[in-house]
């Protein structure tokens, strides 16, 4: 049995330049249209927001509150909770759910990352110092010839895009 092969077709290929004309002021149309449906759309989104901001708002607060609460009294519990051979436990199961400590892997911050860097190298501490060496393609471009023959590299030039930019008028709203 063979196989068959989908492909999209050309399903409105204009028949002369009047018919070019027309296809692009319908590209037009439909552009507009489709930026109108995304508008409506975005203004519903906005409103529902809106609508349910405030009461999602005041869950928010609530849970805060209990959340403070439950670990504040867990805090002063964890001994009962966890055991007593356990003093720093790290899980407690409560039937309707669990309450867990964990510790956070170290993190290095760095503010002022240039004087950071600058006292690090001067300090002979160079192996804290990242040095990243990638391929200038700027570079590259302004010299093809340079590179040319070297594997991985390829000089792309005579690329052509088609573009249809239906013409539109523009409006601004008066401060």
């Amino acid at each position: 049995m063979a196989t068959r092969i989908k492909s999209k077709t050309l399903a409105a290929v204009p028949q002369s330049k009047n018919d070019c004309a027309e296809s692009i002021r319908l590209i037009g149309d439909l552009q507009r249209q489709f930026e109108r449906e995304r508008a409506t759309m975005n203004d519903a989104i906005a409103a529902i927001t809106q609508q349910h901001q405030p009461a999602l708002s005041d869950l928010a607060q609530r849970v805060e509150a209990l959340q403070a609460g439950v670990q504040a009294w867990c805090e002063a519990h964890r001994v009962e909770l966890c055991g007593e051979a356990d003093k720093l436990g790290k899980t407690a199961n409560l039937v309707t759910g669990e309450v867990s400590w964990r510790q956070r892997p170290p993190s290095v911050s760095i503010r002022g990352v240039d004087t950071v860097m600058d006292t690090l190298l001067r300090m002979g501490l160079g192996r804290f110092v990242r040095v990243k060496n990638e391929p200038n393609k700027e570079a590259m471009l302004n010299e093809p010839e340079a590179v040319r023959g070297i594997a991985g590299i390829n000089i792309v030039t005579g690329v052509e895009d088609f573009i249809v930019a239906p013409f539109e008028a523009t409006a601004e709203v008066a401060p």
